[in-house]
This record gives C-alpha cells, sequence and structure tokens, in this order.
C-alpha cells in the first residue's frame, strides 16, 4: 500500500507517548435493551487499539452510531461500546459524553501511555458528515498522530475521516484497513482464476457500476436477489408483484447486451422462489423465471430456486476466487433463506479447497453470519458501501486522505 500504515510508525518507534486519534467503526446494532448483537466491527479493530496501546500509545478512538441527524440522542450513545471495549480488553476504558468538549483536552492531557479514550458520537453533530473544518480542527487538536481504521466509511469524506488529515501531519492506516484493502486489491489486480463475483441484494441501481466494472474482470457473474427481476422485466418475463425497479428496465436491457461482448459468463437464474406473501407462513411455490403464469401476477419473487442454487454451487466450487455481495433472496425470514444459505455454504466448502472467498460486509456479512460460516470463509468485510466502491474502481477518500508512504 502506499500509504503511511501504523506499522510503519510501530517500526520507528513513534507511537510511545503520542496522542494518537483513531476513526474506528463501532457503528453496531444495539438492541432495545442496549446489548450489542454483533461485535464483528469492534473485534476486528482490536489488533489496532492493542498496538497502540503496547506500543506506549495514548489511544483516543472516535466513531458514529447509527443515525443520529446531528442531534444528540441517548439512544445511539457510545457508552454502551465503551462498557463492551472495557470487558473485552479487561481494562477501564474512559468515556467522554461529548466529542469535542473542552473537556476532552484536559482529560487526554492526563491520559497516560497505554490508556484508552472513547469520544462519544460524532454524528450527534451535523458539522460531522458536512466535513466541517472548524469541527475537524477540533477533532485534531486531541492527536499527535491520526490513524484510520474504519474501512466502513472508508469512502466518506467526513470530518473524522478526511477533514482531519489537514490538520495532522502523520495520517496512517490502520490493521484493519490495511487488511481490508489488501484482500480486496488481491482480488481485483492479481486474482487466482477463475475469478466468481456472485451479486444480490435488492436493487440493481446500487450494482451498475460494480456489474459494468466485474464484466470486464471476473470470469463468472452469478446474478440473485431482487435485482434478478428487474433483469427478467427486461427479457419481457412476467414477475408478479416481485421487486422492481421500473425506471431501471433499460438499463438492465443495455447490461444484457454488453454481457453479449463481455468475456465474463453471466448467469441469471433459472428458477426462483415465489411466495403468496412475505410471511414466515406464506405458501411457497418453485417456478421457472420465464414461466410464470397470471396465476401468480399476486406472488411475490422471494429466493432463487433449486436448479439455480445447483448450478450456482458448481460456479463457485470450480472457481479459485470468489466475491460476494448481496444475499439471494429475503434471507430474513427462514423460509426464504435456503439459497442465500446455500451459497454461504458453497463459499465455505470453497475455502475449505483452497480458494479465497471474499463476502463484502452488509446483509451479506448479516447472511454468512445467520448461516453460521461467518470463520469458514477467508475474510468478511465490515464495509459493505466501502467494498462495492472499491469494486466499482472508485478510489476511497479515506484513505487517498492519509499521508504517503
Amino acid at each position: 500500500m502506499a500509504k503511511l500504515s501504523l506499522q510503519n510508525l510501530i517500526d520507528k518507534n513513534e507511537i510511545k507517548g503520542k496522542r494518537v486519534l483513531v476513526r474506528v467503526d463501532f457503528n453496531v446494532p444495539v438492541d432495545a435493551n442496549g446489548v450489542i448483537s454483533d461485535d464483528k466491527r469492534i473485534l476486528e479493530s482490536l489488533p489496532t487499539i492493542k498496538a497502540i496501546i503496547s506500543s506506549g500509545g495514548k489511544c483516543i478512538l472516535m466513531s458514529h452510531l447509527g443515525r443520529p441527524k446531528g442531534e444528540k440522542n441517548s439512544k445511539y450513545s457510545l457508552s454502551v461500546v465503551a462498557e463492551y471495549l472495557s470487558n473485552v480488553l479487561n481494562k477501564n476504558v474512559l468515556f467522554s459524553d461529548d466529542c469535542i468538549s473542552e473537556d476532552n483536552v484536559k482529560v487526554i492531557n492526563e491520559m497516560k501511555e497505554g490508556d484508552i479514550l472513547l469520544l462519544e458520537n460524532l454524528r450527534f453533530y451535523k458539522e460531522e458528515e458536512k466535513n466541517d473544518p472548524e469541527f475537524a480542527k477540533k477533532l485534531a487538536r486531541y492527536g499527535d498522530i491520526y490513524v484510520n481504521d474504519a474501512f466502513g466509511t472508508a469512502h466518506r469524506t467526513h470530518a473524522s475521516t478526511e477533514g482531519v488529515t489537514h490538520f495532522i501531519e502523520k495520517c496512517a492506516a490502520g490493521y484493519l484497513m490495511e487488511k481490508e484493502l489488501k484482500y480486496l486489491t488481491d482480488a481485483i489486480a492479481d486474482p487466482k482464476r477463475p475469478l466468481c463475483a456472485i451479486l444480490g441484494g435488492s436493487k440493481i441501481s446500487g450494482k451498475i457500476d460494480v456489474l459494468e466494472s466485474l464484466l470486464n474482470i471476473a470470469d463468472t457473474i452469478l446474478i440473485g436477489g431482487g435485482m434478478m427481476f428487474t433483469f427478467y422485466k427486461a427479457l419481457g418475463y412476467n414477475i408478479g408483484k416481485s421487486i422492481l425497479e421500473e425506471d431501471k428496465v433499460k438499463l438492465a436491457k443495455e447490461i444484457l447486451e454488453k454481457v453479449k461482448t463481455s468475456k465474463a459468463k453471466f448467469e441469471l437464474p433459472e428458477d426462483v422462489l415465489m411466495a403468496d406473501k412475505l410471511e414466515k407462513d406464506a405458501m411457497t411455490k418453485e417456478m421457472f423465471a420465464d414461466r410464470i403464469t397470471p396465476d401468480f401476477n399476486d406472488w411475490i419473487g422471494v429466493d432463487i430456486g433449486p436448479r439455480t442454487i445447483h448450478k450456482y454451487k458448481q460456479e463457485i466450487l470450480r472457481s479459485n476466487t470468489i466475491i460476494w455481495n448481496g444475499p439471494m433472496g429475503v434471507f430474513e425470514i427462514d423460509i426464504f433463506a435456503i439459497g442465500t444459505i446455500e451459497i454461504a455454504k458453497a463459499l465455505a466448502e470453497a475455502t475449505k479447497k483452497g480458494a479465497t472467498t471474499i463476502v463484502g460486509g452488509g446483509d451479506s456479512a448479516s447472511a454468512i453470519a445467520k448461516a453460521g460460516l461467518e470463520n469458514k470463509v477467508t475474510h468478511v468485510s465490515t464495509g459493505g458501501g466501502a467494498s462495492l466502491e472499491f469494486l466499482e474502481g472508485k478510489k476511497l477518500l479515506g484513505v487517498e486522505a492519509l499521508t504517503d508512504f
């Protein structure tokens, strides 16, 4: 990586005694009882935190949580994360109830080497997402060194990801950031072929650029999820009441035309699971995608069918690099989750056989966790949006802002 890294600074013994301001991604799900239901992002940040404190640095952590829309809201307080982090590290983690309070300066000055402070939710201030320079400057005064370890926000130009870099001389990538970029770079720039890309999710609109990019890179592209119905509509199929982006049908036709001259094999599901409602007690029927009759005009497509599952699993198992972004159906409801779970199992099997398997964050990460297979694949990304933009070939502005090395 052509950017300064935390390891570079540790190797030069530049952390000891320094205030290290770290952007982490602690945007974790917290239930109504204040219980964190998925701690993956917290655990993924631990190597960076531990490296800083073991090197004698004073670690000042900052993050967002949820969407408080620029207003203080106890529902989105990071205090629960501070407590959780204390337990995981078996070490007291200081907590500030205001990310830009004047009191923070005094607290930080009194911190000892190896101490940790977590600042309150950055998005309690509108200035964070607006990348307000004065807000960024207030954050920057807390650190002698800045480390960005929040891959999930690496594509955002916010005060804590881009703005602060203008006020701190040395800005480095943390261990998680490095790991994320390495896996994605290797998968795209120098993959062990065949390279298989699996794209799902509800909408084609969020995947257009990545689709077009992968047509030039992948050997096989497997389509699933709600986005398949926009392609079906472009082919003139009846889709009942399945999810449809009417304004993207023309675009779907254009992509299908590009497929004809692409080196990539492009696969749409040949059969689908239809349901009479989006409920766990729904009636379901497996149908060929091009033979959904008018009798099922009130039904909804909810998953890929068994023939497609079998075919997709074969494609996955013959590939040496697999990238998966987006579930195959409405996986939140168990009876509609079979396709997604089977794809997850195929990735685990491919990994066991030596393939590199990368799951692109977001719903895909939730899906592989639901299957209980997150530890059976090579890498599960902590950033859905960031990984998509990387696959599209876009520069991640939070990374671009770091110090060149």
